[in-house]
């Protein structure tokens, strides 16, 4: 079986607004009009902007034919985050095969694994700083983690997350793919970082 033909992306940051990035895809990722989404909420019915949105800090995501422009409310620099969006666009294109109706059940174990790692291993350490990591979904062997408490908008929450909570996951469990923040670290009520204004 040939492997499928490699999706080249070329990312371009707007000359009058640094916030917003186009990345221009060499294959139709929409069809239709165009469509343009604010929100997670919005985005529910789109799988391609609804990955988008699981990177911390997109405000906005508008998305026509090859075309995808996103709008960025953080400070993190694109190098960074047109990375995680060009892995969300070839994940979006190049979708692992979905699972078999026999293996709904391994999903379903595997989030209850993940949860049982986060209440008995994790959780406790990160408690002792005020904070805490909850599981949002799994899909396609990827897990969605939200911190609160503490951890939300804490400047070492990215090295807890890669060094401390990926790790450990992926040890207990290796067929785990990906490992996406979805915290807003800038909102919360009281995180443990804030930033400057």
């Amino acid at each position: 079986m040939s492997a499928a033909p490699e999706i080249k992306i070329r990312a371009e940051v707007d000359q009058q607004d640094a916030d917003i990035c186009r990345f221009t895809v060499d294959r139709t990722v929409y069809e239709g009009s165009p469509a343009v989404f604010t929100s997670k909420e919005e985005a529910k019915d789109n799988r391609l902007a609804l990955n988008l949105f699981a990177i911390p800090g997109i405000a906005k995501v508008e998305i026509n034919d090859n075309l995808v422009a996103v709008t960025k409310a953080g400070h993190d620099d694109w190098r960074q985050v047109g990375k995680r969006i060009g892995g969300a666009i070839r994940l979006f294109l190049n979708p692992p095969p979905p699972i078999p109706e026999g293996e709904m059940v391994a999903v379903q174990e595997l989030k209850e694994r993940i949860q049982r790692i986060l209440d008995e291993q994790i959780n406790p350490g990160v408690a002792s700083h005020g904070g805490y990591v909850e599981l949002l979904d799994v899909t396609d062997n990827n897990v969605f983690l939200r911190m609160g408490g503490g951890c939300q908008g804490c400047g070492a929450a990215d090295v807890t997350l890669k060094m401390g909570v990926e790790k450990l996951l992926r040890e207990e469990l290796p067929q785990i793919q990906n490992v996406f923040d979805a915290t807003d670290h800038a909102a919360g009520q009281n995180p443990f970082y804030a930033p400057s204004k």
